[in-house]
This record gives structure tokens, C-alpha cells and sequence, in this order.
């Protein structure tokens, strides 16, 4: 009995072949045209960072990132720099607790510790009864804003004869605000602050401590 076949023109060298191999032909030819495409775009990418970097000599592609992540590493170092002392808030969230000054003859510390992370409606309330639960008492503090992140500046002082760990149990603080805060980020309502735009304000001591 005879049997059906169906054959496909190899659009190359004119030969027939099966339909299987005629699926496989078009497969090929269609990831060989998606990789085309993926090289023209990196390559189009590379030409653009070419153009970005201070050095205008040819360079391969290696020399190339490695130009542009050196530039990047100095374009952070920079900007670092010129953001010390203007507590703008950073990309990352953190937590730093400093003491700046030990009198000892008090029995008492100076202390300054800061926050960095998204910003949220419970943030204020939540680090207010934070340091209510610390002893500690709240000299300064400094609350500035960019886009949705929020950087807080405490300079605290201790009691006399409450020094302890009490620089480890106010890290550990602030960072049992920063997993809440990350904790909730899925939960959160809308940015209160406007995106791309730095606050800084100063807020009265009474306001975070009893």
C-alpha cells in the first residue's frame, strides 16, 4: 500500500525534505535570527557606554567594562563624598550607632545613631516607641527625605549608670525597624512624599521621647 508523505523545498540548495526536517530548518533559522538580533542590541549597548566613558581610544569589549565599572566605582566614591554631612538618604537600607563622646566621670554617653530605609506611614511612631524602650534620651534629631527613602540622625545620650550595651541594643533596635519596614514593603500605602525630591527637616527632641 503506498504511503502519504509530505515533503518541504529547502529554500538553500532546492533538495525536498520531510516535514520534521522542514520544522527544523525553520527552528534554526529562527533562533539564528534571534541571536542576530541579541548581538546587534549588545553591541548597540556596547557603542553607547563607548561613547559614555572620558577614554575615546578603541577598545575591546573587555577593556571596555572594565573602564566603565572602574568609572562607576569613582562616580560612587564621589558621590559618597559629597553627600557627608547632608544625611540625603541612600539606595540601601542601614543602620549606624557611633559614640562621639564617653563621660566617663558622668557615668553617662553621647551617642549617634542613624537609619536609612523606605519610608512608611508607622516608620516615626515606630521609632519613637523604639527609643522610649531604650535608656536613652533624644538630643537632636535630624529626618531627611528622597523620593520614598527616609534617613533619621539621632544624637542620644544615656543616663548615668546606663551605658551597659547600649550601643549594641540601639543597633539592634533600628534593625528590628529596618527588617519591619522590608517586612511590610508588599503591604505598603502609597509614598506619602513625593518621588525625587529632598526634605530635610528638624524635629523637636520632644517629639521622640517621653
Amino acid at each position: 500500500m503506498p504511503v502519504n508523505q509530505s515533503f518541504a523545498l529547502d529554500g538553500e540548495n532546492g533538495k525536498k525534505i520531510g516535514v520534521s526536517g522542514a520544522k527544523t530548518v525553520a527552528a534554526l533559522k529562527s533562533h539564528s535570527e534571534a541571536e542576530r538580533r541579541r548581538r546587534d542590541r549588545i553591541n548597540a549597548h556596547l557603542e553607547t557606554l563607548r561613547g559614555l566613558v572620558p577614554n575615546k581610544e578603541k577598545m575591546d569589549k573587555a577593556t571596555l567594562l572594565a573602564e566603565v565599572i572602574s568609572q562607576v566605582k569613582q562616580l560612587k566614591t564621589t558621590a559618597k563624598q559629597a553627600s557627608e554631612g547632608l544625611h540625603v538618604p541612600m539606595d540601601t537600607d542601614d543602620v549606624e550607632v557611633e559614640m562621639l563622646e564617653n563621660n566617663a566621670g558622668h557615668g553617662s554617653l553621647l551617642l549617634r545613631a542613624s537609619i536609612c530605609c523606605e519610608y512608611r506611614p508607622e516608620l516615626l511612631s515606630d521609632l519613637r516607641q523604639a527609643i522610649d524602650d531604650l535608656p536613652v534620651h533624644v538630643m537632636k534629631c535630624e529626618i531627611s527625605t528622597l523620593g520614598g527613602r527616609v534617613k533619621s540622625v539621632f544624637v542620644l545620650t544615656t543616663g548615668e549608670g546606663n551605658n551597659g550595651n547600649v550601643v549594641s541594643s540601639v543597633h539592634a533596635a533600628l534593625c528590628n525597624i529596618v527588617e519591619k519596614v522590608s517586612a511590610s514593603a508588599d503591604y505598603a500605602q502609597p509614598l506619602f512624599f513625593p518621588r525625587k525630591r529632598q526634605r530635610v527637616s528638624y524635629v523637636d527632641s520632644s517629639c521622640l521621647s517621653s
